[in-house]
């Protein structure tokens, strides 16, 4: 998964067809936890884009986008915000494939 580098990278990234942002950060349990399954889970939905975004470095963007407990998912189209699975519980892969299933 690519990480991302800038807020303008951000910018241009959620208006460019599809889209899922994960937050994260080196320190969450919780995220060191979905890691291992997230390969699968963009290999099987090849149509959207992954972007891990470390919630340390853009702090800022996360207050701009009510992004409080990690890991969370922010799914965008064409600019549009889709869908969002926000919260600091740990999510399973089974979670955030449902997560995705419901965009569609």
């Amino acid at each position: 998964m690519e990480n991302l580098q800038s807020v303008e990278q951000f910018e241009q990234l959620k208006s460019e067809g599809q889209t899922i942002f994960m937050f994260s950060a080196n320190w969450c349990g919780d995220c060191r936890f979905i890691d291992p399954v997230m390969p699968a889970i963009e290999e099987k939905y090849s149509d959207f884009n992954f972007i891990k975004v470390d919630r340390d470095e853009f702090i800022d963007l996360c207050i701009q986008l009510d992004v409080f407990g990690i890991p969370s998912f922010i799914a965008y189209k064409n600019g549009e915000e889709v869908g969002r699975f926000v919260s600091k519980d740990r999510k399973t892969q089974a979670e955030v494939e449902a997560f995705i299933d419901g965009l569609k």
